[in-house]
């Protein structure tokens, strides 16, 4: 389903840094790890119920959560997760897991690429950096990705020791860029997460969404929704 992009025309003013999230925003344009391993899954042939998986991949999530090497690129922290998701579903076939984690994987490189060149046209004009519910190797996934070198702040929640939204990591990130909120923009594709968080510290924010009803969610009545992450540069 297409959707329009909420005030099109309405340029953001006065930005001198732009932060991400980093799963479902960089590597895909608006559908969460969580759903996106769960359609992988039910391509595999395995029926679970949305509600199951959902509880098998919170479990594996935050099993994760400060136990991964500071080094471990993404194919590597994609294929722990595609594990413990397997296990705490009791998936008979042990091969699932690692067909699903390189299925996963080739679908976010190319969108990864495409992140990697925003970001180079942005450096040109603003501060970057990506704050993220991570498991404390975010910075070697965004050096992998190809952002590392244009970023100037990569924000870990296993690294603070707060996740989003709270306020600590929004406020982590604005001081390592040396940037006030109302300076700033924040682009994510959680409503709840992302916008709400940024919400609360006074940054601007836009949604990533990947349907209507995500960008009928957001947290302000004029929030700009856009469909593809390359729909950004549009608005500032």
């Amino acid at each position: 389903m297409t959707f329009p992009i909420q005030n099109p025309k309405s340029k953001i003013q006065n930005v001198k840094a732009v932060l991400f999230d980093f799963g479902g925003t960089l590597d895909a344009d608006g559908v969460t790890w969580k759903e996106r391993f769960f359609r992988l899954w039910l391509a595999e042939g395995e029926e679970i119920p949305h509600d199951r998986f959902d509880r098998a991949f919170y479990a594996a999530d935050d099993a994760l959560v400060g136990a991964l090497p500071p080094t471990l690129p993404l194919a590597d922290t994609v294929g722990r997760l595609a594990r413990g998701i397997g296990k705490s579903l009791g998936t008979v076939d042990a091969a699932l897991p690692a067909r699903v984690a390189e299925r996963f994987c080739g679908d976010a490189s190319e969108k990864l690429r495409s992140s990697a060149e925003l970001f180079e046209r942005l450096s040109h004009r603003y501060r970057l950096g990506v704050v993220s519910n991570f498991y404390g190797n975010l910075a070697a996934v965004c050096r992998e990705a190809g952002i590392g070198s244009f970023l100037s702040a990569a924000v870990d929640s296993a690294l603070v020791g707060r996740s989003k939204p709270h306020a600590a990591i929004f406020r982590a990130a604005l001081a390592r860029l040396q940037v006030e909120p109302l300076e700033s923009i924040f682009v994510g594709d959680s409503p709840e997460r992302d916008m709400a968080g940024a919400r609360g510290v006074g940054m601007r924010h836009v949604l990533l969404a990947d349907c209507a009803e995500k960008a009928n969610a957001c947290c302000c009545p004029h929030d700009p929704v856009i469909r593809r992450l390359t729909e950004l540069e549009a608005l500032l």
